[in-house]
């Protein structure tokens, strides 16, 4: 696949042009031209873009990805690694933050009331951020804190070495 055949598709499936965010979404670093293998996570730390060369990744896909409103424009210290990181090594950087968290289908909130047995009636908020839903039957602090601990227990891959 072409990077922006799927900068686009990325763009119009988690609806990108609907937010206001604190970064851009989307492409942020440009890399080699055709993707075969992406790399997902959380945040695009430096050993997350060192685990993704290690796979032979041409892509990233990250819900923290960098150039934050009101941070250090600089590019110095942990900035510059990797930012040099990724232009090194011919990476795409794609960042979505608020797209990924509202995300109806795939997003952040959506899984985490699907892991926690809640049934989601809909989203509010400024850009429909947040969710609202019911669960049944109706669990006691206690007990949300019990199903929260167990779901801590699962077990998360190794990075590659």
């Amino acid at each position: 696949m072409q990077r922006a055949e799927l900068d686009a598709y990325l763009n119009r499936f988690l609806e990108v042009a609907r937010f206001q965010d604190y970064c851009p979404n989307g492409l942020q670093v440009e890399g080699r031209a055709e993707i075969g293998s992406i790399v997902t996570g959380v945040t695009a730390s430096l050993d997350l873009l060192r685990a993704a060369d290690a796979c032979g990744a041409d892509a990233l896909i990250v819900h923290h990805g960098y150039f934050w409103r009101g941070e250090d424009a600089r590019v110095t210290g942990m900035r510059r690694k990797r930012l040099a990181y990724l232009i090194e090594k011919n990476l795409n950087l794609f960042a979505f933050h608020l797209p990924l968290d509202a995300h109806a289908e795939i997003g952040n909130n959506i899984q985490l009331a699907r892991a926690l047995g809640f049934t989601v009636n809909g989203q509010f908020g400024p850009q429909d951020i947040a969710l609202y839903g019911d669960v049944q039957p109706a669990l006691s602090v206690a007990a949300l804190a019990e199903r929260i601990a167990e779901l801590a227990k699962l077990k998360t891959p190794k990075w590659p070495h």
